[in-house]
């Protein structure tokens, strides 16, 4: 640092990039003094002369004011007041145009002079060194002064930055061609500029304070050099006349050689530049109590008679400035607020001064031509080369023509100071300057949308949560409490609690009461515990385990004792048949049933239906014996375990089909006995019962026909086949007996032929009964024999061999016996319904005796013992 102020003192000056050099035509308004002009008619005091907000009126139509009175009072941010510049009366408050280029209207106080310039109380300060930081701020703020230079900005905020400064820069340098404003104030009020920069120095306490002044103004150096000689730490420095090197940046640049980053403000790198003109109202603010009321401003140009500085009120208007200067306007006649360079054509001269306006130029044709026609441009980096900037102004151009707002961003649009160099310099005339103007001021707008978008957006979710936050206080205050507990029942929950610890003296209370608390906890807080039912599962296994093992020992219990319990497969086969025997079973009784409940029983035909019922009941159970036997025979003979289920599935094929006749013979006895016809319909009945049992035992034949002759197997084949026959001829003989039973009783001869007959066919059946159990104790021990290891002998190819032709004997035997037995029957059948008819009839023949009736009952009798004598003795053989 010390090496840079080093270099300063020394009077090295830095380049910057770009520049142009127009010529100066200074020389016009430098001829002669600051002058001081007549009162006007009228003040159009615009309110806003500055960068921020407007101020709040203070005033109101019809009210007098006198000089420096203020007329408005700081509101919002960057706001400064304006303040009367004449005494006189408000004649009207009201729009105006603006100094704009566009005129826009804006609120103006319209004063009307009364001549007598009177001023207001002035506070003067003798010794502004005892002032305070904060009050010489307040004094520059309510003094309304703001930037003079062009810009506008507000120079409390300026003056009263926290940052540290470095450098205080002095821009004295108005590169501007025409303009000599703050020439002319040098020369003439040096002394006032110095005791502004000393004010701020004691306000910013900058190691070094910088005057920059082009090398075309020797008189002005001269007088700024010779008021500061007594300050050492400020120094003039002569820079290069180059436009436009009096812009903020550029001077800095020209001055220390630092460069203000893009986006920042010279105050982030330590350095603070006030213009010339606003030192000097800084000065008569504090030492004089003067509000800033007017201003130096040049009036120039060809059209101009007396071309100079004056002192403008803030408000006059401009045209009241060309006619006190002699203005001869020629046609379309164009009036400049501002320079050649950065200034603006005004589109009325009944604007009034403000406190950025700082030459009004009048100029002739040939001195300031029209702009041609805009042509295309021919990328001749002109424009380049002479920004000041760094920036590209042809490309900025075209973003700007195309609205791409977010690529001016991009490209530092605003860094542009709108100099005019780049127009300047342009050979197609393109007017760069204006489409900068443009663009930033749509882009300008479209961040204000933005913001009140943003502020509105929060003002709604403000509002929102604010209902939302109402409406739950309503609904809380509609809720009803939980009423406080008493410190009793509080002491009879601790004691509850106490007592329940005390109780749970082992571990699994202790774990019981414990798990309850959690739980109740849980449920307090909201949370959702699952119960533990793991004991519980345990408990429920153990029982369905212990059922299923009972249900397994019952059902040995009930089959053989010889099964082996590790073989799955033959239980699954027998619990197969077991269930469609039952099933077979239940349907045949329900169809049974069901029959015979729908026929009346007063009905002379319920012995048929009886007798068909029966018939369907016997097909049924010997459908499941068939499909029984069938199961039996595709499993392996020589397994223990089948031949137990296929006993098993007998036994209850026996059962199901005795329940079916049982039921059956209960209808039968509950029919009508009276009845002839029944005598017929249990003919019938036998008839179809010996038919089918004739029909098992062909299957029985073809089935052992069918299996392979020389394999022990056929033996148990054989017996097996024989016990069929049996069971179908004692059904039949059982069927015989019930109808004989519902046979007339009248006859007497009937009736002993058929208990004759019963007699006989129960001997006959028990000892049957009696063979088949012999029969079958003798194939399970045959079976068994099989399945155990044959230690003895084999048997030899003659033994078996010898067995398949005593079975096959045995099948021809039993087969003759059936069909004898069926011839008898047949025959006994033919008489019983020939004696039915005959006692039907009237009975003419009186001629038969009565002992001719019993011989043929008891041939009858005896017919049906033989056979069934030679059946036994066939069954025997087999």
């Amino acid at each position: 640092m010390e090496k840079l102020i080093d270099q300063i003192k020394q009077g090295k000056v830095w380049s910057i990039p770009g520049g142009i050099h127009p010529p100066g035509q200074k020389l016009q308004s430098t001829t002669q003094a600051i002058a001081r002009l007549p009162l006007p008619d009228k003040l159009v005091v615009s309110l806003k002369q500055h960068i921020g907000a407007n101020g709040k009126l203070i005033i109101e139509k019809g009210q007098q004011v006198l000089k420096g009175q203020a007329l408005t009072k700081p509101s919002g941010n960057w706001s400064v007041p304006v303040h009367a510049p004449t005494s006189g009366l408000i004649s009207d408050i009201c729009p105006m145009p603006s100094a704009h280029p566009s005129a826009l209207p804006e609120l103006s106080v319209i004063i009307e002079p009364d001549g007598e310039d009177n001023w207001c109380e002035l506070n003067p300060v003798p010794d502004a060194k005892a002032l305070s930081h904060d009050e010489l701020v307040d004094i520059i703020h309510q003094s309304g002064i703001a930037g003079m230079g062009g810009a506008g900005f507000p120079t409390y905020v300026k003056a009263d930055t926290r940052k540290a400064i470095e450098f205080l820069i002095v821009n004295a340098v108005e590169c501007e061609p025409y303009i000599t404003a703050d020439d002319m104030l040098m020369r003439e009020h040096a002394d006032g500029i110095i005791a502004g920069i000393e004010l701020m120095q004691q306000l910013l306490s900058p190691q070094l304070t910088i005057i920059g002044i082009e090398d075309n103004k020797p008189d002005a150096i001269a007088a700024m050099k010779l008021a500061a000689q007594h300050n050492d730490s400020i120094i003039v420095q002569t820079v290069p006349t180059v436009y436009p090197s009096g812009g903020e940046k550029q001077l800095i640049k020209l001055l220390t050689g630092k460069e203000v980053p893009s986006g920042s403000i010279p105050a982030d790198i330590g350095m603070l530049v006030q213009n010339v003109g606003t030192l000097f109202a800084v000065n008569q603010a504090v030492h004089e109590g003067k509000p800033l009321i007017e201003r130096v401003v040049t009036v120039t140009g060809n059209t101009i008679h007396k071309q100079g500085n004056v002192w403008a009120l803030l408000g006059t208007e401009i045209k009241h400035l060309l006619d006190c200067q002699g203005f001869s306007p020629v046609p379309q006649q164009r009036v400049v607020m501002g320079g050649p360079m950065m200034g603006f054509t005004l589109p009325t001269v009944r604007i009034g001064v403000v406190k950025t306006t700082n030459c009004i130029l009048a100029p002739d044709h040939q001195e300031l031509a029209e702009p041609g026609d805009e042509k295309a441009c021919i990328r001749c980096s002109a424009c380049a080369d002479a920004c000041p900037a760094s920036l590209l102004p042809q490309q900025l151009q075209w973003f700007a023509k195309s609205k791409e707002y977010d690529k001016l961003n991009e490209h530092n649009l605003f860094d542009c100071i709108e100099c005019g160099a780049c127009a300047y310099v342009c050979p197609s005339e393109i007017p760069l300057v204006q489409y900068y103007r443009v663009a930033k001021a749509e882009i300008k707008e479209q961040q204000a949308e933005q913001i009140k978008a943003e502020r509105a957006k929060e003002r709604f979710e403000a509002r929102k949560e604010r209902l939302e936050r109402e409406q739950e206080e309503r609904q809380n205050r509609h809720k009803r409490k939980p009423a406080a507990k008493s410190d009793g029942e509080k002491q009879k929950v601790a004691d509850a609690l106490a007592r329940v610890k005390a109780k749970s003296d082992d571990k699994d209370s202790k774990s019981a009461v414990a798990t309850a608390i959690a739980r109740a906890k849980a449920k307090k807080q909201g949370a959702e515990i699952e119960p533990d039912n793991s004991e519980v599962a345990k408990e429920r296994a153990a029982r369905k385990e212990q059922a299923r093992k009972y249900k397994e020992q019952k059902a040995l219990e009930q089959g053989e004792e010889g099964v082996d319990k590790d073989d799955k497969k033959s239980a699954v086969a027998a619990a197969i048949a077991r269930a469609k025997a039952k099933k077979a079973a239940q349907a045949t009784k329900e169809n049974a049933s069901a029959e015979t409940d729908a026929a009346p029983k007063d009905d002379k035909k319920a012995a048929v239906a009886a007798a068909i019922a029966r018939a369907k009941a016997k097909k049924a159970a010997q459908a499941a014996e068939n499909q029984t036997e069938a199961e039996e025979d595709s499993a392996p003979v020589d397994d223990k375990k089948a031949a137990v289920a296929a006993a098993i599935a007998r036994a209850k094929a026996k059962k199901a089909a005795q329940a079916a006749e049982n039921q059956t013979e209960a209808e039968e006895d509950s029919a009508p006995v009276d009845d002839k016809k029944a005598a017929v319909a249990a003919a019938i009945a036998r008839a179809k019962a010996k038919k089918a049992a004739q029909a098992a035992e062909n299957q029985t034949e073809a089935e052992e026909d069918s299996a392979p002759v020389d394999d022990k197997k056929a033996a148990v084949a054989a017996a097996i086949a024989s016990a069929k026959a049996k069971k179908a001829a004692q059904a039949a003989e059982n069927q015989t007996e019930a109808e004989e039973d519902s046979a007339p009783v009248d006859d007497k001869k009937a009736a002993v032929a058929a208990a004759i007959a019963r007699a006989k066919a129960k001997k006959a059946a028990k000892e049957q009964a009696q063979s088949d159990d012999s029969s079958e104790q003798i194939n399970d021990s045959n079976d068994e024999a099989d399945a155990k290891p044959q230690s003895d002998a084999p048997e030899s190819s003659e033994d078996k061999k010898k067995a398949a032709v005593a079975a096959a004997i045995a099948r021809a035997k039993a087969k003759k016996v059936a069909k004898e037995q069926a011839q008898s029957d047949d025959s006994s059948q033919q008489t019983n319904d020939s004696s039915a008819e005959a006692d039907a009839k009237p009975q003419v023949d009186e001629t038969e005796s009565s002992e001719d009736k019993k011989k043929a009952a008891v041939a009858r009798a005896i017919a049906r013992a033989k056979a069934k004598k030679l059946q036994q003795e066939g069954n025997d053989k087999s």
